[in-house]
């Protein structure tokens, strides 16, 4: 679920936005001034929450960017396979097979608890607690 749209020029560094779909968070905006005859520039260098990759945007100063809904929640691991981990949500009771990067790999064990983020409908490992 989208929270808000912003423009091209409100998106500061931090701000996690949705660039072709995938939930990003911006690194860098450089603005560039109006012209005689156009509007402004915006050249976003994001990041990718999931997979970590940079992405590079231009567009026009006053384009619209989807804010996305985060939401972070707590689970407990129950197993853990070769790049996901089976996790029981910690409010709900649900249990999930999720994700988590390269770097949890040495952190992830059965019985830790971790903090997953869902945006819209993405889910995946953040921490360890």
């Amino acid at each position: 679920m989208v929270l808000r749209l912003i423009n091209a020029t409100g998106a500061k560094p931090g701000t996690t936005i949705l660039v072709d779909g995938e939930a990003c968070t911006v690194r860098s905006n450089d603005i560039s001034k109006t012209g005689k005859h156009g509007a402004s520039k915006c050249r976003i260098e994001a990041i990718s929450v999931f997979t970590g990759k940079k992405k590079i945007v231009s567009v026009p100063g006053d384009s619209r960017f989807d804010v996305p809904n985060i939401e972070k929640r707590k689970a407990q691991i129950l197993s853990v396979s070769e790049n996901t981990a089976s996790v029981m949500d910690l409010e709900s009771f649900e249990t999930i097979d999720l994700v988590y990067a390269e770097d949890l790999k040495d952190q992830i064990a059965p019985e830790k608890q971790v903090e997953y983020w869902d945006i819209e409908g993405k889910k995946a490992i953040m921490r360890v607690m």
